[in-house]
């Protein structure tokens, strides 16, 4: 089983897919953790590029590109043999993330951006996604007070970029709700971990 982690920057996915692969692991599950961009040697690689804060000339569709290579890299090195093998893999951000950074963000057009991604992915969506929702506000409030968070190229963006992101987060999950389960994000961590931790226990189960 595939699923993503999604939200915007400072939902607080990155530290709870954490805790929830060591919950899972704890419950026995055979799990790949990984993320993106990056997740193989290649992949982070790219990575580095599309968030090096001095890479200020970066094109919006170069981006959109870079991130589309990125993701081709790590599904046919790390996502796609560990699920032949069986594995579940749990990823901090996926597909959706291009969809409403490049698309939202930076205006390339949702549909832009997925079409080079499906060409890139072969057409691979998760099986299961949960987006921490978050008010862009108070997600950046956050990544400011972090003081172990190095602000990266996309964090530096203004309020305008975060809000269009946001929005088209939300008309992503509005119309994919067969994928996609919306978590409060504005609750404590612990709470938000849970929460996430019994969504994704309800759907391993349901598949035994």
């Amino acid at each position: 089983m595939f699923i993503t982690f999604e939200g915007p920057d400072g939902s607080g996915k990155s530290t709870i897919i954490k805790k929830v692969y060591e919950k899972l692991i704890n419950d026995g599950f055979d799990i790949v953790l990984t993320r993106e961009p990056g997740g193989t040697p290649i992949a982070e690689k790219i990575r580095d590029i599309i968030l090096d804060n001095s890479n200020v000339a970066l094109d919006a569709r170069t981006e959109a590109l870079l991130y589309a290579a990125s993701r081709r890299q790590h599904l046919v090195e790390k996502i796609r043999p560990a699920l032949k093998e069986g594995k579940i893999v749990l990823c901090d951000r996926f597909l959706d993330s291009s969809l409403a950074y490049q698309g939202g963000g930076r205006n390339l057009g949702v549909q832009n951006v997925l079409n080079i991604n499906l060409f890139a992915t072969e057409n691979t969506y998760p099986d299961l996604t949960l987006f921490f929702d978050i008010d862009p506000e108070l997600g950046l409030k956050r990544v400011s007070q972090d003081k172990k968070r190095v602000a990266d190229r996309l964090d530096n963006e203004n309020e305008n970029f975060h809000e269009k992101v946001y929005s088209t987060f939300k008309e992503i999950v509005n119309s994919n709700s067969q994928r996609i389960i919306t978590i409060d994000a504005s609750k404590s961590i612990e709470e938000v971990t849970e929460c996430a931790y019994k969504t994704i226990k309800e759907k391993l189960n349901g598949l035994h």
